[in-house]
């Protein structure tokens, strides 16, 4: 258990002291924010903030995990090697599109293909390797069928559908937490409290751990206690990062960190076996990527009309004159109330088995 608070601690210190040293590189080099030319004005101000702060998250989880390894005299275990993985290859993605950002001086980066095959390569092996490397259990990091609280033994997908799911759950997540990367500190605290979720539930599943504690409610998770290892790196990470990030920001994530973040919220989802669960912890960021539906999607019907003032649905309680701090202390709330729903949920579906 020590191993959790040495990840959240690591990976908190690196976050603090390495994001400033990433804002003076950043701007030394002139690698600033572009702004949408339709988003609200008063964003227009933030040109030039540094961006790509992400790949601090990044390299602080890593070094972080690892570290702790070290410390403890583990070896990593293949679940978190795979979240680590998909963490660092679709932040890999981002920022590529991220420096086309700032080389070509634009708010969009890569083209919609360009990105959409890089974050499908990272994303199909990944759920093809969750499939192998079984432990003496016969269990695999994650397994084909759908999942809850537990996994639905009567929902199995198959190896094929295996991978178009863990793909729809993948894009799905990274790209609600890309859009809710809108506002000074909204998804790094959001990310905060969803990340603490995987904390608690890796922690007690591993404590009653099919393998450690085998009875009725136990859970056939290949390696909890490694997850959240993995869960609480983040969570220290983004914890650091939220202090330089909050308004007013002085750096950005970028897609480097959204898609990283949203891509390892995806694969504690995964290798937990909490897909749907992940539903309700990362509902903030759901709402967020629904509003853009919703809003695209009625203005193609519409020929024209729109449901809110500007979508993501951040950016349409700001032009209903909401202050930028206001929205973003609101949105926190929503999303510590999805967190706080989650996990009794989940500990109402352990006592219910009991």
């Amino acid at each position: 258990m020590r191993a959790v608070l040495y990840a959240s601690v690591i990976a908190l210190v690196c976050s603090l002291i390495g994001t400033p040293m990433a804002v003076k590189f950043f701007a030394k080099r002139g690698y600033g924010q572009e702004i949408r030319e339709d988003g609200p004005q008063t964003h227009q101000v933030k040109r030039g903030t540094p961006t790509m702060g992400g790949t601090v998250i990044v390299l602080s989880t890593l070094f972080a995990y690892f570290v702790t390894k070290l410390a403890t005299g583990k070896w990593p275990t293949d679940s978190a090697l795979l979240v680590l993985f998909l963490m660092t290859g679709l932040g890999a993605v981002g920022f590529v599109d991220d420096f086309i950002k700032i080389f070509r001086q634009r708010s969009l980066g890569l083209r919609a293909k360009a990105k959409l095959v890089g974050q499908s390569i990272v994303t199909v092996v990944f759920a093809v390797l969750v499939l192998h490397f079984p432990n003496s259990m016969g269990l695999t990091p994650a397994s084909d069928h759908v999942s809850f609280l537990y996994d639905i033994g009567w929902l199995s997908l198959g190896p094929v559908l295996f991978v178009v799911f863990a793909y729809l759950i993948i894009a799905g997540w990274s790209n609600a937490v890309n859009l809710t990367d809108g506002l000074d500190g909204l998804a790094t605290g959001a990310s905060v409290m969803a990340f603490s979720a995987y904390v608690v539930i890796g922690v007690w599943q591993y404590g009653q751990s099919c393998g450690s504690s085998p009875s009725k409610g136990c859970y056939e998770v290949r390696d909890p206690l490694d997850l959240a290892i993995v869960a609480a790196a983040l969570m220290g990470a983004c914890f650091g990062f939220l202090w330089w990030n909050a308004a007013p920001a002085k750096i950005y994530m970028g897609d480097t960190g959204s898609l990283a973040l949203g891509g390892a919220f995806a694969g504690l989802a995964i290798c937990s076996r909490t897909e749907l669960l992940a539903v309700i912890i990362g509902g903030l960021f759901l709402l967020e990527m629904f509003s853009v539906i919703i809003q695209v999607g009625y203005f193609k019907a519409s020929k024209g009309k729109r449901v809110f003032k500007m979508a993501p649905l951040h950016h349409h309680f700001e032009m209903l004159g909401w202050q930028e701090v206001n929205v973003v202390v609101r949105f926190w709330i929503i999303a510590g109330l999805c967190v706080a729903l989650s996990l009794g949920v989940f500990y109402g579906g352990f006592a219910a088995t009991k």
